[in-house]
């Protein structure tokens, strides 16, 4: 294990570089923080690029069982003191560890090679709890894989990878930066595309989810963009009852996707 103190230190500015995101893509890593999210990585990814830890780790629920794990891994392990890991940390109330993971290499074609295809599209979303959320939730309802149209935040960006809680590991990740093309390739698949819309004819329970299907989510202020509400298939809603017009993204999304669950699970 080394010891670095210095916060000057080149291993050290290189790993605060990652906060940035010019600087994640161009080294194709990025940062894990947290006893449970470090863990998920291990578990379902394999061994981090390089793991730093202070003291604070092993006055933490789980921490002196996670160092126990790295140790057996033989990784790069850095320790460094509590107040160079707070310098470091995205969070309030760091919990002692801190990894580097790789950035992963998912291809748009290895989602159509599932079976029952549930793939959804984000569009533009710029908050990062709310792509957190969307991907966890994706993960829990058995999507087929998420994807980012550009200008949508950094699915790397700290915050994000905290509010997945892990399931950043579990569940592919696709980027692409044409829309048209993208969804000319769902169409080329028989997959059914579509956009959710206060415009919709349709609300979702009236819509057969149970096939091929991605389902298109807006950005928070603007909703879909013209430029997918063009090109999808269908627009569908959800039911509202009350005097509320529209919900945050994160929880539109997951209404939509328990339905898509719903359905399937009546109609396997």
């Amino acid at each position: 294990m080394k010891y670095i103190t210095s916060p000057s230190n080149p291993t050290i500015k290189g790993i605060k570089g990652l906060k940035r995101k010019k600087e994640r893509w161009e080294k194709k890593s990025y940062l894990i923080e947290g006893v449970k999210i470090v863990d998920e990585y291990i578990k379902w990814i394999g061994n981090p690029e390089c793991v730093l830890i202070s003291e604070d780790l092993f006055n933490v629920t789980g921490g002196k069982e996670l160092f126990k794990k790295i140790e057996e891994l033989n990784t790069n392990t850095i320790n460094i003191p509590n107040s160079l890991l707070k310098e470091l940390s995205d969070t309030e109330n760091p919990q002692g560890i801190l990894a580097v993971g790789k950035i992963n290499d998912f291809k748009l074609e290895g989602l159509f090679k599932s079976k029952n295809k549930f793939i959804i599209i984000l569009d533009e979303l710029q908050d990062p709890g709310n792509v957190g959320t969307i991907i966890r939730t994706a993960d829990a309802f058995g999507a087929s894989g998420v994807v980012l149209t550009n200008n949508c935040v950094d699915v790397y960006n700290p915050k994000v990878v905290r509010a997945t809680m892990g399931s950043l590991f579990h569940i592919p990740i696709v980027f692409s930066d044409n829309k048209i093309v993208l969804t000319n390739n769902f169409k080329n698949e028989g997959i059914t595309v579509y956009s959710t819309s206060l415009e919709g004819k349709n609300y979702i329970h009236e819509v057969d989810l149970t096939k091929d299907i991605a389902i298109i989510i807006g950005n928070e202020a603007n909703g879909v963009s013209d430029e997918m509400i063009s090109i999808s298939d269908f627009l569908i809603k959800i039911p509202m009852y009350g005097k509320a017009e529209s919900l945050n993204a994160a929880v539109a999304t997951s209404v939509v996707m328990y339905e898509v669950a719903r359905q399937r699970v009546n109609n396997p």
